[in-house]
């Protein structure tokens, strides 16, 4: 089995999968601009796509899964990269684990922690912490569609109260390559801070088994230099980095500052991208949520955050910032 993940150089930083966040023009400016010619260690040894529907893949009219498919693009300089699925259907999560294969990705992950109650409702996401037979069954149906390819999962400590001891272990059984811990429980939310003993547990439980599954830890980690405090608290293999890389794709740069002028000019050029790449598929309200992270932290931000949420298409974008950074 062609396993990335045993191959991968510890401790992992990775980037977590968020819906209309890191899909897939933001992925690409955040491989181009954590790039090793900035120093440091470059872009995250590990990418993920947004979460997508193996129903919507399977079930989906043509044109519904046309816009589907467009969460599965990616470029070369993203590798590794990996599928996340959403699905309580393991023949569906089969045929998305193929998919997933058929498109070159390097790995499969299943989501059990969302906790967004439409996915819920299909018995998805963090609901699977509730179903432990059909939450192994899933992984052994990803296992088989994706044949070579690692299958993960992202999940989370519990459902309404921590439970890593019998959940986690269940998971283990299946031989998945890697999990990922939110450390909170689905009751949680985001709501309290996150609570990093349970990946410190979470690694004992994996040790106890005997496997060589990773445990990477997700949870309020805001930078690089936090990340490895974490791993040597924990002993967990690496961490998902997830909102602190808003307005920030430099980071995965160690100890990379960004002048505010080139926040400015990767906007723009992220602007533009997003329109490019995903332009006739989502509105472009998606794109302002960036807006905020990167303005901010100088003279007149607010201002510009102002104009700029007014805006409705990528020239309009451009001509603001340019007429910023002229004057």
């Amino acid at each position: 089995m062609d396993n990335f993940w045993q191959k991968i150089e510890k401790p992992v930083f990775v980037l977590a999968p968020m819906a209309d966040v890191t899909d897939a023009a933001f992925r690409r400016i955040i491989a181009k601009y954590g790039s090793p010619r900035l120093g440091g260690r470059g872009k995250p040894a590990v990418m993920w796509t947004e979460f997508t529907s193996a129903d919507g893949l399977a079930l989906a009219p043509e044109e519904g899964k046309k816009k589907l498919l467009k969460n599965l693009e990616y470029s070369e300089a993203e590798r590794p990269i990996v599928a996340q699925f959403f699905t309580s259907s393991p023949e569906h999560m089969k045929k998305a684990a193929e998919l997933a294969k058929e498109l070159g990705f390097d790995g499969v992950d299943i989501n059990m922690g969302c906790p967004d109650k439409s996915i819920e409702k299909q018995g998805a996401g963090a609901s699977l912490m509730k179903n432990v037979v059909l939450a192994r069954e899933l992984v052994r149906a990803a296992k088989e569609g994706a044949s070579t390819l690692p299958v993960s999962v992202k999940t989370r400590i519990g459902y309404s109260r921590p439970d890593l001891e019998s959940w986690l272990s269940e998971m283990l059984k299946e031989g998945v390559a890697m999990v990922t811990i939110h450390a909170r429980t689905r009751k949680e939310m985001s709501k309290v801070p996150a609570r990093w003993e349970f990946v410190k547990l979470a690694v004992e439980i994996r040790d106890a088994s005997g496997k060589d599954t990773l445990i990477l830890g997700n949870g309020d980690v805001k930078d690089l230099k936090e990340a490895r405090m974490r791993v040597e608290e924990t002993g967990c293999d690496g961490v998902m980095l997830g909102r602190a890389i808003f307005g920030n794709p430099w980071l995965f740069v160690e100890g990379y500052v960004p002048a505010t002028e080139e926040k400015l000019r990767v906007l723009v050029e992220h602007t533009k991208l997003f329109e490019e790449l995903l332009g006739g598929y989502k509105n472009f309200s998606v794109m302002k949520k960036h807006f905020k992270a990167y303005v901010t932290g100088f003279d007149k931000a607010g201002d510009l955050r102002a104009k700029l949420m007014e805006t409705n298409n990528a020239n309009e974008v451009n001509k603001i910032v340019s007429d910023i950074l002229r004057s």
